[in-house]
C-alpha cells in the first residue's frame, strides 16, 4: 500500500522552525498537490518524505511503515526533480534502465519495463538518443519514465514543469495526470503554480509559512476557502477582498455593506458581524446590468487595468483607497485604464471572512438563500 501520513511533523534549522506540526494523510493511489508561495515549506515537506531532509519531530509513514530513520533508497519511492538530472553520456534507454540495473533487476524485466514506459510516454523514437539531442519536453518525459520504471509505492515530483515553456507545460501536465490515472501510484506533487494544482490534483494541500492552511479538492478550495490566504491564493485572477462595515438593510431584507465608494444591499445575506472581509471572485462581479434579476449594485469605480483574453476580459476597478475589485466581462471590452465604470455583484457567490482573523465565516451566516 502506498498511503502516506504526516503526523505532527516538524522541521527546524537551529532555532528557526520552517514546518510547524504538519498533519496530512494521502490515500493510496491519490494525486496530492502541495502548493504555496516560496518559503511555505512545501518542498521541505517533500524532501522529508523522500528522506533527503531529517525531521525534527513527528512521524512519517509510507504504507504501514514508519520511515523516520529509513534511508532514502529503502523507502520505495521515485523522485522527479525540476532539473531532470539525466546522465548526458547515456542514451535515453540507458537513462531509463539505470536505476533498475543498480538494483540487479533481471535483464528481461529491464527491457520490458523500459519499453512499456517509453511507449506510454511517446519516447520510442528517442531511445537511442542522448539527452543533448532532446527537447526540454522530451527530457522531462525521460525523467518521468525513469521514475515510472521503478514501479515505486510513491512518486515524488518537485516542480517538474517549471523549466518548460507555457505550451509544453500544459501538454506535459496532461501527460503526467494521464499516466498517474493509468498506474494509480500515490503521487505527491510540489508546485507554486496554483493553475497546475487546480488542474492536476485529486486534492490540494495549501501551505503558507510552514503551516497547512487547508486541504481539499480543487472545487472545495475554490468555492469554500478556509481563510483569506487560501481565497487569495487559489484562483486566477485571485479573489478580491474588501473590508466593509455590515448592518441590517433599511427594509430588513438582507445586509448593507459600506466601504469607501461601496454601498451595497445584499438580499438574503444575514448574520454578518459589524465588520467583515468580503471575498469577490471575478465571475461574481459583472459590468452593471440593471435588468439582471439578482445583481446587487451598482458600484462605481475607476478602471486600473484591462486584461483581454479573447473570449473574456478581466477589468480591475478601484473603488476607493487601496480597494480594487476584478470584474469579469464576456468577450472583448472597450474599457481603458482611467475610465469610470459601474459594476454589480451576485450576492449568493460572495464569500465572507472575519475581518480580524481572516478565517471564513460559517456558511449559515453567509447566505440565507
Amino acid at each position: 500500500m502506498g498511503a502516506v501520513r504526516f503526523s505532527e511533523v516538524r522541521k527546524s534549522y537551529g532555532d528557526h522552525e520552517v514546518v510547524h506540526g504538519l498533519d496530512l494523510e494521502i490515500a493510496d493511489g491519490e494525486f496530492m498537490v502541495l502548493v504555496g508561495p516560496s518559503g511555505s515549506g512545501k518542498t521541505t515537506a517533500l524532501r522529508m518524505l523522500a528522506g533527503l531532509e531529517s525531521i525534527t519531530g513527528g512521524e512519517i509513514r509510507i504504507g504501514d511503515r514508519v520511515v523516520n530513520q529509513v534511508a532514502p533508497r529503502e523507502r520505495d519511492i521515485a523522485m522527479v526533480f525540476q532539473d531532470y538530472a539525466l546522465y548526458p553520456q547515456m542514451t535515453v534507454f540507458d537513462n531509463l534502465a539505470f536505476g533498475l540495473r543498480r538494483r540487479k533487476t533481471p535483464k528481461a524485466d529491464i527491457e520490458r519495463r523500459v519499453r512499456e514506459a517509453a511507449a506510454s510516454l511517446g519516447l520510442d523514437p528517442y531511445l537511442a538518443r542522448k539527452p543533448g539531442q532532446l527537447s526540454g519536453g522530451q527530457a522531462q518525459r525521460v525523467a518521468l519514465g525513469r521514475a515510472l520504471v521503478r514501479d515505486p509505492q510513491v512518486f515524488l515530483m518537485d516542480e517538474p514543469l517549471s523549466n518548460l515553456d507555457a505550451k509544453l507545460r500544459t501538454q506535459t501536465r496532461g501527460e503526467i495526470k494521464r499516466l498517474q490515472q493509468d498506474v494509480r501510484t500515490t503521487t505527491v506533487y510540489v508546485t507554486h503554480d496554483q493553475v497546475e494544482a487546480m488542474t492536476m490534483g485529486d486534492r490540494i494541500a495549501v501551505m503558507n509559512d510552514g503551516r497547512l492552511e487547508q486541504v481539499g479538492t480543487p472545487e472545495e478550495l475554490y468555492e469554500r476557502p478556509a481563510n483569506i490566504f487560501v481565497g487569495g491564493f487559489i484562483g486566477s485572477p485571485a479573489m478580491s477582498f474588501i473590508t466593509a462595515s455590515a448592518e441590517a438593510a433599511p427594509d430588513g431584507g438582507g445586509t448593507r455593506l459600506r466601504a469607501g465608494e461601496v454601498d451595497l444591499v445584499l438580499p438574503g445575506v444575514e448574520g454578518l458581524p459589524s465588520e467583515v472581509a468580503v471575498g469577490v471572485r471575478p465571475e461574481c462581479a459583472r459590468i452593471w446590468d440593471p435588468s439582471h434579476p439578482t445583481m446587487a449594485g451598482p458600484v462605481a469605480g475607476e478602471v486600473s487595468f484591462v486584461e483581454a483574453l479573447g473570449r473574456e476580459t478581466f477589468v480591475g476597478v478601484h473603488v476607493g483607497d487601496d480597494r480594487r475589485v476584478v470584474v469579469h466581462h464576456d468577450g472583448r471590452s472597450t474599457l481603458l485604464p482611467g475610465d469610470r465604470v459601474e459594476f454589480g455583484v451576485l450576492p449568493g457567490a460572495l464569500r465572507f471572512f472575519d475581518a480580524e482573523s481572516g478565517q471564513a465565516l460559517a456558511p449559515a451566516s453567509r447566505v440565507a438563500a
